[in-house]
């Protein structure tokens, strides 16, 4: 069967023998009915949202890093391996009633704790704004709840039934996805995308672009490897479900999000200390945010931007090049994205002193990096001259 994208740079080659959803699922669901040191990396969360939360939720942390500090109220956010449900209800507490948290996990023995307890923690803040759906991370448009109450009426006993069970998959897809494409403000995941078997993970990245919105983003804490791992310990089940062997090389992690159509990736913290050294391979946690919003058409609207310094000159993710102090033409698009994105305290933005509208704006060529004419932002006919200030050193101000 061809799971597709086995050639991905982001894909450890020699995992497939393994188990390894089989694996995941069973150390996961071990670690539902009761703690297991061995899957966590220490993790400092505010200590206010902590407080609201049950012990059995609070003590089954299976993260890596924080990605909560991320979110903002009013926003929906999607949790990526809820687990526990341990971030989701800090979450539920940051993005307030204005809100929405969705948890997804394919493992029923951690829905079963993440959803014990959603109803009491409702109750403590007096609204309910936090739901957990199964599925597979890197399969978000299936629905697999859906999936399994067909299967308990239509059990597969032949190879017609299991084409059936694809046809049904595909329709449930189509017309019932778990996550509507672009209906989510911000994706978090707390050491989860190391576990997704090899061949998936070109898709996982897709699935988490599709389900943005525009201008949506990432907050994604997990483990990379700092040298590439070798086929033995990739086999080793311990070390996979372990969330060692099956992290990403550290310059491909980032590589993957580009791929995927991301831009303005930062490493928001890079722990110095490894979580884990085995044959003298660092395994540590990172935390990366990055945007959606490259998509659509660039449209001419006068726009400038000036990169502030300090580096000599600056490459964003569309290839355009800010040499320090110049004025860059930049589209519309790529000009509100600069706005809005990791880059905001790095930029100048020049607005022309006659807004074009967006309907009566031109095709801007956005393959090329050209600098801007202050005209151009200005207009051609700008011929204002200002009457020259008053002297600082004469009463009343005696600023001298």
């Amino acid at each position: 069967m061809d799971y597709g994208h086995s050639s991905s740079p982001i894909a450890p080659r020699y995992a497939r023998s393994l188990d390894l959803e089989g694996v995941v699922l069973e150390r996961y669901s071990n670690g539902a009915r009761a703690r297991e040191g061995t899957l966590c990396s220490p993790v400092s969360y505010d200590a206010k949202y902590l407080e609201a939360l049950p012990e059995a939720i609070r003590e089954r942390d299976y993260g890596c890093g924080d990605p909560s500090r991320f979110v903002h109220p009013g926003e929906t956010v999607l949790d990526l391996g809820s687990g526990s449900g341990k971030i989701c209800y800090i979450l539920s507490q940051i993005v307030g009633a204005t809100g929405r948290v969705i948890g997804v996990d394919f493992n029923d023995e951690m829905l079963a704790l993440a959803r014990k307890h959603q109803e009491d923690l409702g109750r403590r803040l007096g609204y309910l704004n936090m739901e957990f759906r199964k599925g597979k991370i890197q399969d978000l448009a299936l629905d697999c709840e859906r999936l399994d109450a067909y299967l308990e009426k239509h059990p597969a006993r032949s190879s017609e039934d299991l084409l059936s069970i694809h046809n049904v998959e595909e329709e449930l897809r189509r017309t019932a996805p778990l996550i509507a494409n672009g209906s989510v403000d911000l994706i978090v995941s707390n050491c989860v995308l190391n576990l997704v078997r090899p061949d998936d993970r070109g898709q996982l990245f897709r699935e988490m672009h599709r389900v943005l919105r525009p201008e949506g983003r990432v907050a994604i804490s997990d483990i990379v490897a700092d040298e590439p791992v070798p086929e033995h310990l990739q086999r080793d089940p311990d070390l996979w479900s372990g969330c060692v062997s099956g992290a990403f090389l550290e310059e491909e992690f980032l590589k993957a999000f580009e791929q995927a159509g991301f831009h303005g990736l930062t490493l928001e913290s890079w722990n110095r200390e490894p979580y884990r050294t085995v044959e003298g391979i660092e395994f540590r946690s990172v935390t990366l945010t990055a945007y959606k919003g490259e998509e659509g058409q660039c449209l001419e609207r006068n726009q400038a931007v000036v990169y502030r310094g300090p580096f000599k000159s600056v490459t964003d993710d569309g290839h355009h090049v800010y040499p320090r102090g110049v004025r860059v033409a930049v589209c519309e698009k790529t000009f509100r994205l600069l706005a809005l994105g990791p880059y905001k305290d790095d930029m100048i933005f020049i607005e022309p002193k006659a807004e074009i509208p967006i309907e009566q704006a031109a095709l801007f060529d956005c393959s090329r990096t050209a600098s801007r004419h202050p005209r151009e932002s200005k207009g051609m006919d700008y011929k204002i001259t200002t009457a020259a200030p008053a002297s600082c050193c004469e009463p009343p101000s005696g600023c001298c």
